[in-house]
């Protein structure tokens, strides 16, 4: 196990059942009698990954003494639907690997990744019918709502060097961090109840889900593919203008912002990334980027003080930590 791997099987380790828990139960519902699907499902198994969502519902519910038999599974319809997301968005932006292994869209191709996805989602929603309280379906379906406006309004900003970062923070907060929001939200409240310290867990999710896409986006510039697990430079390719190179373009001279716009759109280049490296100096945009990581997620832990002492709170504050160090 790699030392990131071991750290973040430190900070879950106050439920580490439930994670098992939840595993199994995505399990079951990724179990499928297609053939076809089965061999989809087996391949997407390797993109567990982190996992962080589901942990923090977990986390959170058990920080704020609200723990119940059914977190496990609110945990499970979250994570699916987070699965739902990655297969989607490796079709939308082109991605040929996830986890060191071929996206879906690669192995098979982009009309079946997009039907699986959608299996996914429907996995998850009808797990969420199950359960005890209403609470799972209502907030995550509008939070899937949320992930679908933020990925419009990120394919909608595409070559926008002009873009503020007000801009920037709230596209990506869709499509990212509110389902960070809603998982520490539910963690919180389910099976009901206790609104404000939802919104107050909700915020904390928020503003620690923020920083996660933010480091994404640094590492889509400044990553090593090898290290990440994913492909790089996904964003330049696809003319997605994020915080970085934002604030690159900002600091930049006339010439400087032309070579950058060329970087993304001249036609036939074959390595949009090399060459944005090549006519920029990314480092002072990524040093603003990940400051403004680091801002949020003081922000955030200073929300988790009217919890009461104990390892889920110690794993809730050390998240953050992990979120800034994490190379992958």
């Amino acid at each position: 196990m790699s030392p990131a791997r071991g750290r973040l099987a430190e900070l879950s380790a106050p439920v580490h059942d439930g994670l098992a828990e939840m595993r199994a139960c995505q399990l079951e519902q990724l179990t499928e009698d297609s053939a076809a699907v089965g061999d989809m499902t087996d391949h997407i198994s390797r993109f567990r990954g982190k996992q962080l969502r589901g942990t923090l519902v977990m986390l959170v519910g058990r920080a704020h003494g609200a723990y119940t038999s059914e977190h496990p599974t609110v945990a499970a319809v979250v994570e699916m639907i987070h699965l739902a997301t990655l297969v989607h968005d490796d079709v939308l932006d082109g991605a040929t690997v996830r986890r060191r292994v071929a996206c879906v869209n690669e192995r098979w191709d982009n009309q079946v990744a997009v039907l699986l996805g959608d299996f996914l989602y429907a996995r998850a929603f009808s797990l969420s019918t199950t359960l005890s309280s209403r609470l799972c379906s209502r907030l995550l379906s509008d939070t899937t709502r949320k992930l679908c406006v933020g990925e419009i309004e990120q394919a909608a900003r595409r070559y926008d060097f002009e873009m503020t970062q007000e801009g920037y923070e709230r596209i990506a907060g869709a499509k990212t961090a509110s389902l960070y929001s809603a998982a520490c939200e539910l963690g919180a409240r389910y099976p009901g109840g206790n609104e404000e310290l939802g919104a107050s867990m909700g915020a904390f999710g928020w503003e620690i889900g923020l920083a996660f896409q933010i480091i994404d986006d640094c590492l889509d510039v400044c990553g090593d593919q090898a290290v990440v697990g994913k492909n790089v430079g996904n964003d330049v390719d696809d003319g997605k203008v994020t915080l970085p190179v934002l604030r690159t373009y900002a600091a930049a001279d006339h010439q400087e912002r032309a070579a950058i716009r060329d970087a993304y759109t001249l036609p036939d280049l074959p390595d949009r990334l090399g060459r944005l490296r090549e006519v920029a100096d990314l480092e002072p945009g990524v040093e603003y980027a990940l400051a403004r990581a680091g801002d949020l997620v003081r922000g955030a832990l200073r929300r988790l003080e009217p919890l009461a002492e104990g390892p889920a709170k110690r794993s809730l504050e050390q998240l953050g930590e992990f979120i800034l160090e994490r190379k992958w």
